[in-house]
């Protein structure tokens, strides 16, 4: 495995470094971090044992694999900080949210990635979208997929989707903890303690979602399963139907979506 850098070492950077060292995937003296706030750097190499860069010129100098985990607003200084130092010899990997790879192809001679993981990541469940960029190779690809499966489970998309990306994953886990939020209050209103409903609510939304993946079968067919003729369930999914619910959500991602593009400046 190639030494790893990551500029930037926020949560999502922290989640990707504690997926890879958890899951040895990658020893911790090949992770270096290019990290400003000096307490998080201090935590970090101290809690993973990784190592610090001096700058992010640095980082890109030593690593053969540079992981972008910085602000949207600040990647053109950065960009022009690590250049000469990013040739063809090197991957670049952007977690940058709406950054498009021909703004990292106009800056950086490199090998290149875009990727869109989420929040969940940080809890080793998270799902990421990939697009390749100019000059990735099959080893390239491999590598990639590592480092994010450390962390949940990947797909792979063309750039053009990235945008329904953010809108569905990205964004998607704010939808869902309004959903969760909302069964536990219905618990509450039908008599639950506030505890006892939000932990209900969690596992159902997780144990859901798990038989959704661990079944492959469409989800109108497992709700059919739990819905059984003049029952409670097929009366609580007429409220659903009656109130809009599940249109709100598909609004929500094309809402999320065209935001994502304006913030591109597509």
């Amino acid at each position: 495995m190639t030494t790893i850098g990551f500029i930037g070492a926020g949560n999502m950077g922290e989640a990707l470094i504690r997926g890879l060292v958890g899951g040895k995937v990658v020893r911790p003296a090949d992770l270096w971090i290019s990290e400003p706030d000096a307490a998080r750097r201090s935590r970090l190499t101290r809690g993973y044992r990784v190592r610090a860069a001096a700058d992010n010129g640095d980082l890109a100098r030593r690593c053969g694999v540079i992981v972008l985990a910085v602000k949207p607003q600040l990647i053109g200084g950065v960009l022009a900080e690590i250049a000469p130092h990013a040739g063809r010899g090197k991957l670049v990997v952007s977690i940058a949210a709406g950054v498009m790879l021909a703004t990292l192809e106009k800056a950086l001679k490199a090998r290149l990635v875009r990727t869109m993981p989420n929040t969940p990541a940080l809890v080793g469940e998270g799902a990421t979208a990939i697009a390749w960029g100019r000059g990735a190779t099959a080893a390239d690809k491999r590598l990639v997929g590592r480092l994010f499966g450390a962390v949940g489970t990947t797909v792979e998309v063309p750039e053009a989707l990235m945008d329904a990306v953010t809108g569905l994953s990205g964004s998607g886990p704010a939808y869902v903890f309004t959903v969760i939020q909302a069964l536990a209050d219905g618990g509450v209103q039908a008599g639950l303690p506030r505890a006892t409903a939000l932990q209900l609510a969690a596992q159902t939304t997780l144990g859901a979602a798990q038989m959704v993946l661990a079944t492959g079968a469409h989800p109108h067919q497992l709700r059919d399963q739990v819905a059984s003729p003049g029952g409670t369930t097929i009366r609580g999914i007429a409220e659903l139907e009656e109130r809009g619910v599940p249109g709100a959500l598909m609004a929500a991602v094309r809402a999320a979506a065209a935001r994502s593009r304006e913030l591109s400046g597509k």
